[in-house]
């Protein structure tokens, strides 16, 4: 009895031992294990928080670099010379300009032709194809000869209204005319026949005579005691001055 007594002794003392030591061995495993798995955890959180604020980052400078893109667009389409390029050619079209500048020959353009309606009557344009208003004088010069006349002398020189005064000149806008009418003649009796060429000095007061031109008039014109009338701005109102030729 004492010797089995003391197998079992040893036995289960041999089997605690043999627990002991597995129990000491799964505990340092689990131990192990549970402290490796939130390491990684961390390490990849970090990991993905970093790739986060790059990530964030990166889409920022995007952003910014398209805001100013979009900013340079902006800028560029309002430094467009649109405006300023139509503030420097448009000029000044005043007529307190038109009075202190007389037109040049170089900004107009003179054209004669017969007046729709009448056999008679012929319509002087003057156009300003100038960048500014310009003035002329209150009437063209205008005298009728022969074209092929060595001495002009002779030429007809059609009568104006009188009593002209007021603005110191007869302004024109850029782009817009200046219409004086001549009856040849008025009456519609014989005329001389030798005339057939109209010269037209666009200013009478400021330009030379060398600038003036001259306009064939045709065949069969009969010309006698001619009337001119003042710039208007439309034919009718230059009928309207050319009949009051000859009076005060």
């Amino acid at each position: 009895m004492s010797t089995l007594r003391n197998r079992t002794t040893v036995l289960a003392a041999a089997t605690t031992a043999v627990l002991a030591l597995a129990l000491t061995a799964c505990g340092g495993d689990g131990s192990g294990t549970k402290s490796a798995g939130p390491a990684k955890s961390d390490s990849a959180a970090a990991a993905a928080s970093t790739d986060a604020t790059d990530a964030t980052t990166t889409g920022t400078a995007k952003t910014g670099a398209a805001g100013q893109n979009t900013g340079a667009t902006k800028t560029g389409t309002s430094k467009t010379g649109t405006s300023n390029g139509s503030a420097k050619t448009g000029g000044d079209t005043s007529d307190s300009y038109a009075y202190k500048h007389p037109c040049r020959s170089g900004d107009l353009s003179v054209r004669v032709y017969p007046r729709e309606g009448s056999a008679t009557q012929q319509v002087i344009e003057v156009n300003n194809v100038g960048a500014n208003s310009c003035g002329l004088s209150y009437f063209p010069r205008v005298s009728l000869g022969a074209a092929k006349a060595s001495d002009h002398s002779s030429d007809i020189q059609p009568t104006v209204p009188g009593g002209l005064g007021g603005a110191p000149a007869y302004p024109v806008k850029p782009k817009t005319a200046a219409i004086a009418v001549i009856d040849l003649n008025p009456s519609g009796a014989n005329g001389l026949t030798w005339i057939d060429e109209m010269n037209v000095l666009a200013d009478g007061d400021h330009m030379p005579n060398a600038e003036t031109q001259n306009f064939e008039l045709g065949p069969d014109v009969k010309v006698r005691d001619p009337k001119l009338g003042l710039y208007r701005s439309t034919v009718a109102e230059a009928v309207s001055s050319m009949k009051q030729a000859g009076t005060s």
